[in-house]
């Protein structure tokens, strides 16, 4: 409660913090034109930080139990909207090691992937693990062919189809072997772990 006996809100926390990260601004505010700039500067700052510390509720609201359909109805919008928005990084599968670079093709939707994975294959990337709304690459010497293979997952044994086989291939959908030549194409992205 203030001295006038009106409760205190989140607004004048969120100000309070405001004025005790920059002391000098309210002050400035007044005779300095370039002080409204550093006020939206400390405002952009603040934005980032209340996404980072939103994103950690919802991380924590997910491991707790709650839907995305609970964690949607809360934000406003609908589950598919929460998860693509803010699905967590950290329950995606390890990317599977190697001697190669590997990337992270996000956000995907039964829409865009086979396009999207389509062209990375055209660049060399095969797909070497999945999980909700991504994908994740790595890059090789060939290019490759990607199928949707009902029921097939990466750690069982080739039994349904492949994600991914090299490009070329006329033989069985398990086991595509043949190599097209490579387009001299740079790889559109610059941006690999």
């Amino acid at each position: 409660m203030t001295a006038s006996g009106t409760p205190i809100t989140l607004r004048d926390h969120l100000a309070a913090a405001l004025d005790a990260a920059e002391p000098t601004l309210a002050a400035r505010l007044e005779d300095e034109p370039e002080a409204h700039l550093d006020l939206v500067r400390l405002a952009l700052a603040a934005h980032a930080e209340t996404d980072v510390l939103l994103r950690a509720a919802i991380g924590s609201a997910r491991s707790a139990g709650c839907t995305w359909e609970q964690v949607g109805t809360v934000l406003g919008m609908t589950r598919q909207a929460a998860q693509q928005r803010y699905g967590r990084r950290d329950e995606e599968p390890a990317p599977v090691s190697g001697p190669h670079r590997t990337m992270t093709l996000a956000p995907l939707s039964a829409f865009n992937e086979m396009r999207v994975l389509e062209r990375a294959g055209r660049y060399g990337w095969h797909c070497v693990s999945y999980g909700a709304l991504f994908h994740v690459v790595e890059e090789s010497d060939q290019q490759w062919e990607h199928h949707r293979a009902p029921g097939w997952h990466p750690c069982a044994p080739a039994t349904g189809g492949s994600v991914s086989g090299r490009a070329g291939s006329r033989g069985p959908t398990t086991s595509v072997r043949s190599a097209w030549r490579r387009c001299p194409v740079r790889s559109p992205w610059p941006t690999c772990s």
